[in-house]
């Protein structure tokens, strides 16, 4: 598994994370039969709630109010990261994405049969923003707080060094 890591700035009425970057986990999960169970069972047994299975919405939008994971569990998809001048991102079965609250994401292209598994860490629920979000949008991605658990490696996970080293 490699992870790669990106801040995005803001883009359009897009905030992304002033502080936060994206992680990637390529090949977060070796593939087979079940990935969306694997990854349902990764999330919960390291903390992250509210898990659905759906794919990702085709039009830009973002959280105020969470940080969320997606697990790509079958198929592939071309997914822009980041807002309208964000980075057009290839993923495919076994990759993981976390995205910081703030965070533009939506999706470009998809196979038939792409299939996310998503959720947060405790005590967060998403809300679908689509406009820019004003100073109090701005003040509760600030606020919101960082996860004690990477999804996918636990307690000393690349979540967690990596976005304590920018908080």
């Amino acid at each position: 598994m490699t992870v790669e890591s990106t801040l995005f700035e803001r883009s359009d009425w897009v905030p992304n994370n002033p502080t936060l970057p994206v992680l990637v986990y390529r090949r977060a999960l070796p593939l087979h039969a079940d990935m969306a169970a694997e990854f349902e069972e990764s999330f919960r047994q390291n903390g992250w709630q509210g898990l659905w299975r759906n794919g990702v919405f085709s039009y830009q939008h973002y959280h105020t109010h969470a940080h969320e994971v997606l697990g790509i569990a079958r198929g592939h998809a071309r997914l822009l990261i980041g807002g309208p001048a964000g980075r057009k991102m290839e993923v495919g079965a076994g990759d993981c994405l976390v995205l910081p609250a703030g965070t533009g994401h939506m999706r470009l292209s998809a196979s038939d049969d792409f299939l996310v598994v998503g959720g947060y860490p405790p005590g967060q629920h998403a809300d679908i923003c689509t406009a820019d979000p004003g100073e109090a949008g701005l003040a509760a991605i600030k606020g919101v707080a960082l996860p004690r658990t990477d999804p996918i490696e636990g307690r000393d996970g690349a979540l967690v060094k990596l976005w304590k080293s920018h908080d």
